[in-house]
């Protein structure tokens, strides 16, 4: 049986891009509700025995250390979501450097012990970003989980490598990557990964998707979801109707759904995942262009 990943992105429900995007781009914070989310997640999980990567904004590390301790405590892996949730096409090398710097610092500092993993806010490290993977190979992680190979509206590396790769290398050291989950179907790469796709439409599907993957192509898929989408007490400002679809539509049922995916498919952490997978054969895909002359 092929161990899948399952990963969280850690962040408040106002640090959401569909959040922002609906609200506009005004800085706007609201009470914090990620922690009795979690909590939630992480019974989930243990009536499973499943274990997930958490990918952890440096900023609610430092508001909650006990609950990062928490998830390091229930088997799980601890990783880093950046600080603020920043678009890293926003910033600048020099920027980014700072951002993760302090993300990790914060995160590590609640846990007590060393992270590898990073995944970007809204999977925003583009071909023109390609200067990040250097960046986190200097801060020292091992892999990142930003790729996401469809084509989207807001991110996406159409054409890009569908299962783990190695994607960049820096003398001795390289970054693995390991991309959101995805099945070929008439020639078409479609989203089975999670997020808003898997509130949005029909749970089958994408057990239908996971089982195709791990069956006839005997890989793992990589599975995200965030705790505000199992919070059906979502704060509900005024936005345009599309971002509140976008934001709302199965929130009150997807705690169900999630329990039902994890009776049907064992997962691990990413790192474990990627243990017990990765081999040198499958490592091919490497994407190195030059760095960008300013920083």
């Amino acid at each position: 049986m092929v161990t899948n990943a399952m990963s969280v992105d850690v962040e408040e429900y106002y640090h959401a891009g569909i959040f922002k995007n609906g609200m506009g781009r005004a800085e706007r914070r609201g009470e914090s509700r990620v922690e009795a989310s979690v909590d939630r997640l992480l019974e989930l999980f243990g009536a499973h025995d499943a274990r997930a990567t958490f990918f952890i904004l440096g900023e609610v590390a430092a508001d909650h250390p006990a609950m990062v301790r928490r998830i390091a405590a229930g088997g799980h892996e601890v990783a880093c979501h950046g600080q603020s949730h920043e678009d890293v096409y926003r910033q600048t090398l020099r920027q980014f450097r700072a951002d993760v710097s302090q993300a990790k610092a914060q995160i590590e500092d609640a846990l007590g012990s060393e992270i590898v993993g990073y995944r970007a806010p809204n999977f925003s490290i583009g071909r023109a970003q390609a200067w990040a993977y250097q960046v986190l190979i200097e801060e020292g992680f091992k892999y990142d989980s930003s790729s996401y190979p469809i084509l989207h509206d807001r991110y996406g590396h159409l054409g890009a490598p569908r299962f783990p790769y190695e994607i960049w290398r820096s003398g001795r050291a390289s970054l693995l990557e390991f991309p959101i989950g995805t099945t070929k179907l008439f020639g078409m790469t479609l989203p089975i990964g999670g997020g808003g796709y898997f509130r949005l439409s029909p749970s089958a599907l994408f057990h239908l998707g996971i089982h195709r993957v791990n069956a006839a192509e005997r890989r793992p898929v990589m599975f995200y979801l965030h705790p505000w989408e199992l919070d059906g007490d979502l704060p509900r400002p005024p936005m345009p109707w599309h971002h509140r679809f976008r934001l709302y539509v199965g929130v009150k049922k997807h705690a169900a759904k999630i329990d039902r995916l994890l009776a049907h498919f064992k997962f691990d952490t990413a790192r474990a995942v990627l243990d017990a997978s990765a081999e040198p054969a499958t490592l091919t895909h490497r994407f190195q262009p030059a760095l960008p002359d300013a920083v």
